[in-house]
C-alpha cells in the first residue's frame, strides 16, 4: 500500500497542533506497517522501575508486587468485614482487650440559633437558615457495592442512600426534579468517597431538607430497608446547618487487614529480627528479571515488626504524598493539595475469628490516621511498605520515597478487599483511642 506523503495532508486552518499530531500518527502507522511487511519489527522490552535506595535484597517489580498482594485468602477478610457490618463481629476481636470507641460528636456544631441571632439573622428564618440538616453515620460492606460515588448502571452506596432519602425531600425540590425529569432523590454529602471493594464501619454523610417534622428514626429505617445485611445505619442526628461531613472533619482513620496465611510464603514473622532473618534466608527466590538485576536476590517474606518501624517514621509529620497518590492530575502533584499530616501509623499481627470450618487466619493489621488521604494513598502506602520490609530497606525508606520523581518508585495499590474506613473525627485526634498502641 502506498503511503501518502506528509506534504499532501491538508493543514487545518483551525488547529495546526491537531494537524501535526495527525501527521505523527500517520508516520508511526506507516512505519509499523512497513516493519510488519518486512517482518523486521521488534517489540521493546518493558523495563520495571528499580528503586535504588539501600536495601538488603532487591525490590520487587510492579508485577511481582501485584501478584504477591493478590495471592491471598481475601475471601476470609471479606467475610469478617461482612459480619462486622451486620454486627456479628467487632474490631475488638482482633485486638483483644481494646474496644471500639463510639462515634464522637463533640466536634460537631450543635443545633443552636443563638449564634445566628447574634449575627443579625431574624427569628423568622428563611432560605438556607430554614433547612434541617441531618448527620448520618453508615456502615457498609465494600464487596457488596461498586464504591460510594453514584455512577450510571452501577450499584453504589450513594445511589441507594439518596434514593432512600427521596421521601424526605421538600415539595419545592420535588417539583423541581419532576420538571427536569429526574428521579425524586435526596442529596447526600460525604466525608470521603470510598473505592469499589472498600468497607466502611463509620462513614459519615449529611442530608438537608426544608421539610419539617422529620424524625431521625424515619431516616434510619428508610436506609436500613434498602440493602439489609449490606448497608446499616449506625446513627442519625439533627445537627447545625454549619456542619459538613467533609470540610468539618479533622481526621480520618483506616484499617487495612492483610492475610499472612496462604500457599505463597512459608512464614512471615512478627517476632524478633533474628527469627525473621532466618525465615527470609530460607525462602530467597531468584529474580524473575535477571537481565535487570544480575545475580541479585529477592525475598518474599517480611517482618510485621519491620512494617511497624517503617510506618512509625511517618507519625507527626506533614509531608507531600504525591508519590503515593493515584489517578490525580499532574497540576495537583505539588504543594498543599498533596500534603497530609499523619497522626498515627502502626502495624501488628492479629487473628481473624475462627470460622465455622474451624479455620484460623493470621493477619497483619495496619492502622493509619491522618487529617486527609489522597486517592488510593492508603492502598499504595500499604503495598509499598510491605515491599520495603521484604527488601530489608532502612527504616526511613518511606520518607526517602517522598522525594522520588516517578510514581513507579512506589508499588501498585494493594487490593481494596483489605481496606476499611473505621471512622471520621470532628474533635481533636486522641491517640489513646487507637487500636494499635504498642511500638
Amino acid at each position: 500500500m502506498r503511503i501518502r506523503p506528509f506534504t499532501h495532508i491538508p493543514l487545518s486552518p483551525i488547529s495546526n497542533n491537531h494537524s501535526r499530531r495527525r501527521r505523527r500518527r500517520l508516520f508511526f502507522h506507516s512505519s509499523n506497517s512497513m516493519d510488519n511487511n518486512n517482518q523486521t519489527q521488534t517489540v521493546p522490552n518493558h523495563v520495571h522501575y528499580n528503586h535504588t535506595d539501600p536495601s538488603k535484597y532487591a525490590r520487587w517489580n510492579a508485577r511481582e508486587s501485584f501478584e504477591f498482594m493478590h495471592a491471598r485468602p481475601w475471601q476470609r477478610v471479606n467475610e469478617f468485614y461482612l459480619n462486622t457490618v451486620r454486627g456479628n463481629f467487632s474490631f475488638p476481636l482482633l485486638f483483644q482487650s481494646q474496644t471500639l470507641p463510639e462515634h464522637d460528636d463533640s466536634g460537631v456544631p450543635v443545633i443552636s440559633d443563638k449564634a445566628e441571632l447574634e449575627s443579625g439573622v431574624s427569628k423568622d428564618r428563611s432560605g438556607k437558615w430554614a433547612r434541617f440538616n441531618f448527620k448520618i453515620v453508615l456502615s457498609y460492606h465494600g464487596d457488596s457495592f461498586d464504591g460510594w460515588q453514584k455512577q450510571p448502571n452501577l450499584n453504589t452506596v450513594q445511589s441507594i442512600v439518596e434514593a432512600s432519602l427521596g421521601k424526605f425531600v421538600d415539595e419545592d425540590k420535588i417539583q423541581l426534579l419532576k420538571d427536569k425529569g429526574l428521579p425524586i432523590e435526596g442529596c447526600a454529602a460525604v466525608a470521603g468517597r470510598t473505592d469499589k471493594g472498600v468497607t466502611a464501619l463509620q462513614q459519615v454523610c449529611s442530608f438537608y431538607t426544608w421539610k419539617k417534622d422529620i424524625k431521625p428514626r424515619e431516616i434510619e429505617d428508610a436506609i436500613n430497608d434498602a440493602a439489609p445485611g449490606k448497608l446499616r445505619v449506625v446513627s442519625v442526628h439533627e445537627v447545625s446547618r454549619a456542619f459538613h461531613p467533609n470540610f468539618s472533619a479533622k481526621w480520618r482513620r483506616y484499617l487495612y487487614i492483610f492475610p499472612l496465611t496462604d500457599g505463597w510464603d512459608k512464614g512471615q514473622c512478627s517476632g524478633n529480627e533474628e527469627t525473621s532473618d532466618s525465615l527470609v534466608y530460607n525462602v530467597i527466590c531468584d529474580s524473575v528479571s535477571k537481565d535487570e538485576l544480575g545475580d541479585e536476590k529477592k525475598s518474599f517474606v517480611f517482618s510485621v515488626r519491620k512494617v511497624n518501624r517503617l510506618l512509625q517514621k511517618l507519625e507527626g509529620k506533614l509531608l507531600s504524598y504525591k508519590m503515593f497518590a493515584r489517578d490525580t492530575k499532574a497540576s495537583r502533584n505539588d504543594g498543599p493539595p498533596t500534603e497530609c499530616f499523619v497522626h498515627h501509623a502502626r502495624a501488628m499481627e492479629a487473628r481473624l475469628p475462627i470460622t465455622e470450618n474451624g479455620e484460623e487466619t493470621r493477619v497483619m493489621c495496619i492502622e493509619l490516621a491522618a487529617n486527609r488521604f489522597l486517592r488510593k494513598m492508603v492502598r499504595v502506602l500499604v503495598a509499598t511498605t510491605i515491599r520495603e520490609a521484604a527488601a530489608g530497606a532502612e527504616d526511613d525508606a518511606l520518607l526517602k520515597l517522598m522525594d522520588a520523581t516517578c510514581r513507579r518508585a512506589t508499588a501498585p495499590p494493594a487490593p481494596p478487599d483489605g481496606l476499611c474506613l473505621v471512622d471520621v473525627g470532628y474533635e481533636e485526634f486522641d491517640k489513646e483511642k487507637c487500636f494499635i498502641l504498642k511500638d
